[in-house]
């Protein structure tokens, strides 16, 4: 671990990668600020920009600055403007925008700069803590178990999934699974529904049906919903300093949601948004009855639970991409196919084969809240005058970036027709509130699941794996467990009703 953790610095520290991670989270930070992009949209535009990079632990370095880096963001349109920039900071604008309202936003992006910081950076210490010790256990792991592996964390996204949308988040998983089976298959290598196209005989792409399924959209979205002005009245911001007895009362706060934050960030799944609900209802329900009136009305523990929340659970979701090789949340599958396009295998034994990536990439998320708290506490009354560009002018730079990145992933004209054609499809399931993320984990998982099932029938000789292999049969079970957990939860609610 010593021996690791001095070759993470070595080339965390190295000219190029301190670049990155400042370049991240400069770029995460302005288009975490603008509502309607989050970060899936920008990774997966910057996806080929980070291939083109050619060093692995670079392009990660850049990707992950780029995510804590919108979600850190994210604060700013949500306490100004009560626009969230991203998903994980809704709950940020319950007593953030209030706050603002009340002539204290300085107050509030003070607030949300430290707790958030505190999150990354907790979450970045429990990341070195508990990476290792799951890495060890994984080692334990062979097809079998993996096979389990992937089919618990599909089965968790219905246990994570929003009130009401179980049913069409395991609906969008299973489109992702077939998706997955289009192309050469693991056992035959013979293209399986490629409908006659030579194009899809390796199958889908994993940049264009990233690009399809989040960044079109948006430009799509764009144009349908004209901007709104942005509101001129912020003005200048001062006060930024918050007093001790403030301090005083959402340190506990702190700590509690990045332990908490963390291990929701850790379980496939779930993610920044989650943590940040949960943190909220958490301290909503913990705090005392006088405290409780004012949450909704610019209660600062109100403000510092999901920004110390959403910030630690991006940190945590990559204990499950660095170890086994499974997403935590729906950003962490673009990053997961970002990796694999960059031939880097995630999994236990990432941290002993390529340390260089695996350390680089936890220590780069100390330099990169340290450089988000310069960001965030300086220079917020100048970045927030972001937010009056139209978002207009944003439209054309979506779509160039996009289909550029479409046709370099493959240097082929045809992928972009299959990003216009699945782009239209995303949009109207959109509509239809369809998740997205569910349908990308399910066809990044899809193929990993097909490989280790094929692995370990031929070794195996059938599905005697699942018998024979105790770890396996409990995976199994916690998987089943997991889809049923919902409708336990519903039936429950309406007994108490």
């Amino acid at each position: 671990m010593l021996e690791g953790l001095l070759i993470g610095l070595e080339t965390a520290f190295s000219l190029k990668n301190l670049f990155m991670v400042i370049g991240g989270c400069i770029i995460g930070t302005f288009i975490g600020m603008l509502p309607g992009l989050g970060p899936m949209s920008i990774i997966a535009i910057m996806i080929p920009v980070a291939i083109t990079l050619g060093d692995p632990s670079a392009a990660l370095i850049l990707l992950a600055g780029v995510y804590y880096g919108a979600i850190f963001g994210g604060s700013t349109s949500s306490i100004l403007l009560n626009a969230p920039g991203v998903a994980g900071t809704v709950a940020t604008s319950f007593d953030g925008y209030p706050m603002a309202r009340a002539g204290k936003a300085g107050k509030a992006l003070t607030i949300a700069a430290i707790s958030s910081f505190a999150g990354g950076t907790i979450g970045a210490i429990l990341l070195m803590i508990f990476a290792p010790a799951l890495s060890s256990v994984a080692l334990l792991f062979h097809s079998a178990e993996y096979f389990a592996l992937m089919i618990v964390g599909l089965s968790a996204i219905a246990a994570f999934a929003g009130s009401g949308q179980v049913a069409k988040a395991i609906l969008m998983t299973l489109l992702g699974l077939m998706m997955a089976t289009v192309g050469e298959g693991a056992l035959f290598n013979m293209p399986r529904f490629t409908m006659g196209l030579m194009d899809l005989q390796s199958g889908f792409s994993f940049i264009t049906l990233a690009m399809a399924i989040f960044a079109l959209p948006e430009a799509i979205f764009l144009v349908l919903n004209p901007a709104r002005a942005a509101h001129s009245e912020s003005g200048k911001i001062e006060n930024l300093r918050i007093t001790k007895q403030e301090a005083k009362s959402i340190a506990p706060v702190i700590g509690r949601q990045s332990a908490q934050g963390f291990f929701i960030g850790v379980l496939p799944g779930a993610g920044a948004t989650i943590a940040s609900f949960l943190g909220y209802a958490v301290e909503r329900n913990i705090a005392p009855e006088h405290e409780k009136k004012e949450f909704g009305k610019g209660s600062i523990k109100g403000l510092a639970a999901p920004e110390t929340a959403n910030n630690a659970a991006c940190t945590g979701s990559f204990v499950p991409l660095l170890t086994l090789g499974i997403p935590g949340s729906g950003t962490t599958a673009i990053l997961l196919g970002a990796l694999i396009a960059l031939n880097v295998s995630p999994g236990p034994r990432l941290m002993t084969d390529e340390p260089q990536i695996f350390w680089a990439v936890i220590i780069s998320m100390y330099i990169g809240n340290v450089v988000l708290l310069i960001l965030n506490l300086p220079l917020i009354p100048y970045i927030a005058k972001v937010l009056t560009i139209p978002r207009t002018f944003l439209i054309p730079f979506i779509l160039f970036f996009t289909l550029m990145g479409s046709y370099i992933g493959q240097n082929n004209s045809t992928e972009l027709l299959i990003l216009v054609g699945l782009g239209v499809c995303a949009t109207i399931m959109r509509f239809a509130n369809y998740p997205m993320a569910p349908l990308l984990i399910g066809f990044i998982l899809g193929r990993m699941l097909e490989d280790n099932f094929s692995r370990s029938m031929q070794l195996y000789d059938g599905i005697n794996f699942i018998v024979e292999r105790p770890m396996t049969m409990i995976l199994l079970l916690l998987a089943a467990f997991l889809v049923v957990l919902p409708y336990l939860r519903l039936a429950k609610s309406k007994k108490t009703d």
